[in-house]
């Protein structure tokens, strides 16, 4: 079954085509890929984003509270209707992530969100997280905004699977044809060639990672997919607005 409860931190750094070869062949001493990148180079991963209308999820979390959540409808690879996807409630306080999913079908999330009333009890399901999300539910008046969508490649540790990184490239995202079932076209959200890494452990990262880490002149820094969407959209706006003011 896969992990539905997850408790860690996360630190993100943006490396370039160059960096992420140097640094992802220097790691395989201490790590090797996930099950699924020993066999495939990458994996798909495309996410439905909701928010209210006036976006004050979003909006909150880019204020950097110290407490901030959001709700994430997941596929690996593009779904169908009968294909199981992962509904997730993600929170992050003083740093530390908090995330809790539950697996549903795809047409089954898609009602459970726009209506808040919890599907049919199956199996497959996390009730006490079904539970949570029509908690969540009843809070906000949710819609889809935003599709996300991205190649993954992933490492875990060889003696710690608690620890474990992740490299996204080809990030796209689109706010029209909000269905995961449609395919994985939209703008690029960063410059082809470039990756996000993402450092994620329950606690503290070994010393050879720090080690590694600095060696390779890699800072940390703060960015979010959808929050950078969100502030790409705004700009975008902006500069529509001008142009139609002076046009």
């Amino acid at each position: 079954m896969a992990i539905e409860v997850f408790n860690r931190y996360e630190n993100k750094y943006l490396l370039d085509h160059t960096a992420y070869q140097k640094l992802y062949n220097d790691l395989l001493e201490y790590m090797e890929p996930d099950d699924y990148n020993k066999q495939h180079e990458f994996y798909s991963i495309t996410n439905l984003y909701y928010d209210t209308a006036h976006d004050s999820l979003i909006r909150s979390s880019l204020a950097k509270p110290k407490y901030k959540e959001k709700l994430r409808l997941r596929a690996y690879g593009v779904p169908d209707q009968d294909t199981k996807v992962y509904l997730e409630i993600k929170k992050k306080v003083f740093g530390l992530v908090n995330k809790r999913r539950t697996s549903l079908k795809l047409q089954e999330a898609y009602d459970f969100v726009a209506t808040g009333v919890e599907p049919e009890y199956r199996e497959y399901m996390n009730k006490q997280v079904i539970e949570e999300i029509k908690y969540f539910l009843s809070r906000y008046d949710l819609m889809p905004k935003v599709y996300l969508s991205y190649e993954r490649k992933a490492l875990f540790c060889k003696n710690n699977r608690d620890l474990r990184i992740t490299f996204d490239t080809n990030i796209r995202s689109r706010r029209y044809d909000l269905k995961l079932e449609h395919g994985t076209h939209g703008e690029y959200l960063m410059p082809q060639g470039q990756w996000l890494m993402e450092v994620k452990a329950e606690k503290t990262i070994p010393v050879w990672l720090a080690k590694m880490l600095s060696e390779h002149r890699m800072y940390r820094t703060s960015f979010s997919k959808y929050g950078n969407e969100y502030k790409k959209m705004l700009k975008a706006s902006k500069i529509e607005r001008e142009s139609a003011l002076y046009a």
